[in-house]
């Protein structure tokens, strides 16, 4: 198992990572993670633990990790979208099929509020997109 491990381990938090170096190459043959960073994926802030100073390789392999990690926070977030349309359509069939008077009570002024600031939202991110591409055309002519 030790020979199958990687040379660095990244202990996920919120805002990105504590770094840690793994090391099997001691005489008890135990595997050993010597914390060597802490990681800010929001400001892109690689802090050295203690007085350590982080060699290139070891930047290299972090802002790697920094930028798999963006990514894969973004793809989660469409999912996340993808997943609420899909709610959104459940919830749809479900208000229109099974739902009693006393549950769309419980629930429509909710739902009716969020839809709302959501459509508000939308619109006008659609309408700056809009004027932005059109003022764009217009100074490329």
């Amino acid at each position: 198992m030790a020979g199958d491990l990687p040379e660095y381990y990244f202990r996920v938090r919120e805002n990105g990572a504590f770094v840690f170096r793994v090391d099997t190459e001691n005489r008890q043959r135990r595997i050993e993670m010597d914390q060597i960073a802490t990681v800010n994926i929001r400001n892109g802030e690689i802090k050295p633990q203690g007085d350590r100073q982080l060699t290139e390789e070891d930047i290299s392999v972090i802002r790697d990790w920094m930028e798999h990690r963006l990514a894969t926070l973004a793809a989660r977030d469409i999912d996340d979208i993808h997943r609420a349309v899909d709610y959104l359509n459940q919830t749809t069939h479900w208000a229109q099929s099974k739902a009693t008077d006393a549950q769309l009570d419980l629930v429509t002024d909710s739902l009716l509020l969020a839809m709302h600031d959501l459509r508000s939202v939308l619109v006008r991110k659609r309408a700056d997109r809009l004027l932005s591409n059109y003022e764009a055309r217009t100074q490329a002519e």
